[in-house]
């Protein structure tokens, strides 16, 4: 009865803490995003940061690789460097998976996601192969013990050039979510159940644990139905770049997602629709995210269009639209492609 007494207690009062920034940002006069409570995603702040799980530049961990700088206008003409809106989503329908919104579950393995879901986008736009590849792979093996990925650690956080950088040189496998296992459709799909970090529950989304998983490297295929074995699955290739501009952003756009990391705000997972700039509230911690697009508000300005991994219960469908041009949350800081 207690646990009950206290768990009521600590939904409430995330509730009051979520219920407050929603008031300050949708009373500001100048806000050009909308914001409302997460009660389907998160439980509190803290809840939030255990999700972020990027190592920023400036951070202990943080890698330096030296990637070579991809120049702005590397392989397109001028008039397809600065088209006024574009869609990765639209542009390659043959790329499903391009659009496909995953969830990382209660572990801080956003670099994984933002990375892999990098790797398969630009591959599948370059070869013409909707393949799904694993995060479960990428968060469990590439991490300290691996050369290319510096000092990554699963769910206690990682960087995603780093694991773009192990992709190319070792390879990842074939894998989907967690409602793939079973079905033998993949090497390694993830192995953490998507849930709605506490309230409310739901059949599709089910509550989280309480406290952070943790994952491990098995090299081997987890589904045995699977007809390949782990070392033949691997796919690898490409080459990583940095990005060091926002006309090398939108260039690199059109041969698919990039990953970038940015600094999520307490204001952050309130976010519902609009063009979100951050408003109030403090720093949570290290997120790592894929950019898909850019366009144009009239009212709000120009923004990227940017995919989470916090499934399609949160944002605008698993997404946000983020102010462009003014390195919001150090989205243009920190932006990494690979080509193949």
């Amino acid at each position: 009865m207690m646990k009950l007494i206290l768990s009521l207690v600590l939904i409430a009062a995330a509730k009051a803490q979520f219920d407050d920034i929603v008031v300050e940002v949708n009373s500001n006069p100048n806000s050009t995003w909308t914001a409302a409570a997460p009660a389907d995603r998160f439980g509190s702040l803290e809840d939030v940061a255990t999700v972020c799980g990027t190592y920023l530049k400036g951070h202990a961990n943080y890698t330096d690789h030296n990637w070579p700088v991809m120049e702005e206008s590397e392989g397109f003409t001028a008039t397809e460097e600065l088209v006024d809106g574009f869609d990765t989503r639209t542009a390659f329908p043959k790329c499903p998976v391009i659009a496909k919104v995953r969830d990382q579950s209660a572990c801080g393995s956003c670099w994984a996601f933002g990375s892999t879901e990098t790797f398969e986008g630009r591959r599948c736009v370059a070869k013409g192969e909707n393949v799904e590849f694993s995060t479960d792979d990428t968060a469990g093996c590439c991490n300290i013990l691996s050369f290319q990925c510096g000092l990554s650690m699963g769910c206690g956080g990682g960087q995603p050039d780093s694991a773009l950088g192990w992709m190319s040189k070792t390879g990842v496998v074939t894998g989907g979510d967690y409602g793939d296992i079973g079905s033998g459709s993949s090497c390694k799909p993830y192995e953490f159940e998507a849930c709605a970090h506490h309230v409310p529950a739901t059949s599709k989304y089910p509550a989280c644990p309480s406290s952070e998983y943790s994952i491990k490297c098995h090299k081997s295929c987890s589904e045995s139905k699977y007809t390949k074995s782990y070392s033949d699955d691997k796919v690898n290739g490409g080459s990583v770049k940095r990005i060091n501009s926002v006309a090398g952003m939108v260039t690199a756009l059109q041969k698919g997602p990039l990953s970038v990391a940015i600094t999520v705000y307490a204001d952050f997972p309130t976010y519902k629709s609009g063009v979100y700039k951050h408003t109030t509230g403090s720093a949570l911690g290290g997120h790592a995210v894929s950019i898909i697009g850019y366009g144009t508000d009239a009212t709000a300005g120009d923004y990227w269009i940017v995919k989470n991994s916090w499934n399609d219960q949160w944002g605008d469908g698993g997404t946000i639209k983020m102010a462009k041009g003014t390195n919001e949350c150090g989205i243009e800081g920190d932006a990494t492609a690979i080509d193949f």
